[in-house]
């Protein structure tokens, strides 16, 4: 699963804001904008992003379009992590030991 799009949206302060606000319940469009001092077409932009990069779905409910958390673009950065740490601690421990060693002459 490719992370750079989930990244990328992650990289927004509003976008990790509106994340944060819907890990507590599906909502509208319209109750997200109602907690953030931008518009709601601004805020409808976001909600794309994050769509577009796998983070969160919609789904229409009546009139309202509902968002929720996807957990598909959240795995696929957590897999990324793991593979970045899984190859950078190897390396990481390797120059602390050296430092270790060339502390203790």
């Amino acid at each position: 699963m490719n992370a750079a799009p989930a990244l990328d949206a992650l990289g927004n302060p509003t976008r990790r804001a509106i994340l944060t606000l819907l890990a507590g319940g599906d909502r509208s469009v319209n109750a997200i904008a109602r907690e953030f001092p931008v518009s709601r077409p601004a805020i409808s932009r976001h909600l794309r992003s994050l769509e577009s990069a796998g983070l969160v779905a919609q789904e229409r409910a009546g009139r309202e379009h509902v968002f929720r958390l996807e957990r598909g673009g959240f795995d696929s950065v957590r897999q990324w992590l793991d593979a970045f740490w899984r190859e950078a601690l190897p390396e990481f421990a390797r120059v602390a030991e050296q430092s270790w060693e060339e502390r203790s002459r």
